[in-house]
């Protein structure tokens, strides 16, 4: 097996020395970014040297980055050098821009398609997309860093894309995982034998049917989970278990709507600090949601696993007219320190919206708990008090048990 580089296999002390020393200086370089003013004012960077410190910092979310985007374009103060000083600059749909470097694997993306069996030898038929949006580029440059070739090929006109891959002898497909099905359906119908025997994909669900049927065809395909912000976050190996943390990012899961580490095993919103020195981007929220794996992969990578794309952590539901968010529920557990864990639960009576809001607490009052709910969610509710470990570990503050069918 070849890895990308020795930092793959690192022990967890060595993980860990190499942090303590990169993490100060990343946050180092943040505070020089003005975007940053009065988030990171009190932080002293040298001692933040650890995950479980990060967690005292605030949370970055794409909703703060949009505004501060929005009054100092185009990236709102984030990067630690101007526009001009980046390779490419993407628009993103809200819009939203990102930067982009050409720097070796400035993407980390070459890291990915290294476990994929992706380099030099190889041609990569490039179906991510170029225009405005940087997930071409980010695969291009994944590429670049392992010596492989590319064909740009974008998405859409497939029959070009079958003739294409045929002419230049095209051995591994990036894309989204469906298209590909699509390409080699349509190189079928062309009588066209085509030679992709790798594929790393993106950007999609990878459904088991789908792999095996690539599989069937000897195409190896493994995935990434990566962000437009971000850069490739995790990876799969051919261990195929579970994926495997960049070695340039930090992983924490949190409860939605806050910044505070879930359990080990338990479901909760993924945030990533990069450790890229161009775009500091600090606990910043994917969204998502996802769980850490235990263990190590059996590939002898050694950095942290997580289980992979789990929903949306934005679980934002409007109940009797009127948004619940998952802030409010943080707020709810914040507020009191008697409770350990609230959820709230969307259900109807007849025709009519109900709000129930089951809190684990350890004591206190519920009337007391009740009159919060109306204080932060706006809204009035049943309140059932519950013992601690009763609510389910999946991710959840707000469940929607209405149906819309």
């Amino acid at each position: 097996m070849s890895y990308f580089d020795t930092l793959e296999t690192r022990s967890s002390d060595e993980r860990a020395a190499d942090l303590a020393r990169a993490l100060p200086q990343q946050l180092a370089r943040a505070k020089q970014a003005p975007g940053y003013a009065g988030m990171l004012d009190d932080v002293d960077p040298e001692q933040v040297t650890s995950v479980a410190d990060l967690a005292a910092l605030p949370v970055l979310r794409k909703s703060e980055l949009s505004r501060a985007q929005a009054a100092n374009p185009p990236f709102g103060g984030f990067t630690v050098k101007p526009a001009q000083g980046f390779a490419h600059i993407f628009q993103s749909p809200g819009p939203i821009y990102e930067p982009g470097g050409v720097d070796h694997d400035w993407w980390r993306m070459g890291r990915f398609l290294n476990a994929a069996g992706i380099g030099p030898g190889d041609v990569v038929q490039n179906c991510f997309g170029y225009h405005l949006t940087p997930a071409g580029m980010i695969f291009e440059n994944g590429a670049r860093a392992v010596g492989a070739a590319v064909l740009p090929a974008g998405t859409g006109q497939t029959e070009l894309q079958v003739t294409a891959a045929r002419d230049v002898g095209a051995t591994a497909y990036a894309g989204t995982p469906d298209y590909l099905k699509v390409i080699l359906d349509r190189a079928d119908a062309m009588g066209i034998e085509l030679s992709f025997s790798k594929a790393a994909v993106g950007g999609g669900a990878l459904f088991p049917s789908l792999r095996q049927e690539y599989a069937d065809r000897g195409i190896s395909c493994l995935q990434c989970y990566a962000t437009a912000d971000l850069g490739n976050i995790a990876y799969e190996s051919p261990a195929m278990e579970g994926l495997i943390t960049d070695e340039h990012v930090i992983v924490e899961i949190v409860t939605p709507g806050t910044g505070t580490p879930v359990a080990p095993g338990e479901v909760g919103e993924v945030l990533v600090t990069t450790l890229n020195p161009d775009y500091p981007l600090i606990r910043f929220a994917t969204g998502d949601l996802s769980a850490v794996l235990p263990g190590q992969s059996p590939c002898g990578r050694t950095n942290l696993r997580i289980k992979g794309w789990m929903g949306r952590a934005d679980q934002t539901t409007k109940i009797k007219g009127m948004f619940v968010r998952p802030e409010q529920v943080a707020a709810l557990v914040d507020k009191h320190d008697e409770i350990v864990k609230a959820r709230v639960v969307a259900s109807r009576d007849g025709e009519m919206d109900v709000m129930t809001v089951r809190i684990e607490a350890k004591g206190g009052d519920e009337a007391d708990f009740a009159r919060s709910v109306v204080e932060l969610l706006k809204l009035k509710g049943r309140v059932e008090v519950l013992e601690p470990g009763t609510l389910p570990k999946d991710g959840l503050v707000i469940e929607d048990q209405r149906s819309y069918d």
